[in-house]
């Protein structure tokens, strides 16, 4: 390790990688040195060469979130490919957006399979492999999942995506409890107003985007490379004291 925020010889695995958050964090974390498998629905082809292009190894897997049944084969591809996992990213994640009082069980459970159950059992399944090579080798393994603003707010119109991502904080903490003593950081990543597809919506709502961009005292959306810095500390050894703890990148939206 030449540096605390070295990440030479680790291999991280990335979910919802092909476009936006996913794909800024894949290639911070590249560009500190680790190499990545690119897990989603949609090949992350563009951000497998730009891996490549940094000099790292990507490994593209193929699973569909909205349910658990690829979690442990997504664990033992990115083993199989990239010779092992390290750091897990839970990045994947949908949004619906109708009033709640005409909302659907669909939507709510699409949302909540996608954004929380899925995440939690790729943790599980993730542990399964990083706590017996802590146990055999030490070292560990990192776990970052990505929250929300609405982590901490209730927001409007999205209850099922609210709920999920307020499950999300909780479940962070829980498994930064049970995992600490065993080798294994678990923190979230709390953006704050994203330029990415999930928030096409509200950027081309004229008022909507006026009344968020007068709330972010660093005046803009942010860009997915914003929170490239945050996922390399969180996965790095500079934060292997850190636990539980959800890092807002935000340009300030709840400090005001």
């Amino acid at each position: 390790m030449t540096h605390p925020f070295d990440l030479s010889g680790r291999v991280a695995a990335i979910t919802g990688a092909n476009t936006g958050i996913g794909q800024g964090i894949a290639l911070a974390l590249a560009a500190a040195g680790a190499d990545v498998a690119l897990i989603g629905r949609t090949p992350a082809t563009e951000t497998a060469e730009q891996v490549t292009a940094l000099g790292r190894r990507a490994a593209i897997i193929s699973a569909d979130l909205s349910s658990i049944e690829p979690v442990g084969r997504v664990v033992d591809e990115t083993v199989e490919k990239l010779g092992g996992l390290h750091i897990l990213v839970n990045n994947a994640g949908i949004i619906r957006r109708a009033d709640s009082i005409d909302f659907t069980e669909a939507d709510w459970d699409a949302v909540v399979d996608t954004n929380l159950k899925s995440v939690f059992f790729l943790c599980q399944a993730a542990a399964r492999h990083m706590i017996p090579r802590h146990e055999r080798e030490g070292g560990g393994g990192s776990i970052i999942n990505i929250a929300s603003m609405l982590t901490f707010q209730g927001g409007i119109r999205v209850p099922s995506y609210t709920a999920s991502k307020s499950g999300i904080g909780g479940l962070t903490k829980l498994l930064a409890c049970e995992w600490a003593s065993k080798g294994i950081t678990v923190n979230a990543i709390a953006p704050g107003y994203i330029a990415t597809n999930n928030t096409a919506a509200l950027q081309a709502d004229e008022t909507r985007n006026r009344q968020i961009l007068e709330r972010i005292p660093a005046g803009r959306w942010g860009d997915p490379s914003d929170l490239g810095g945050a996922a390399v500390f969180l996965a790095s050894p500079a934060a292997r004291y850190v636990q539980g703890h959800i890092l807002a990148v935000d340009g300030g939206w709840l400090a005001r």
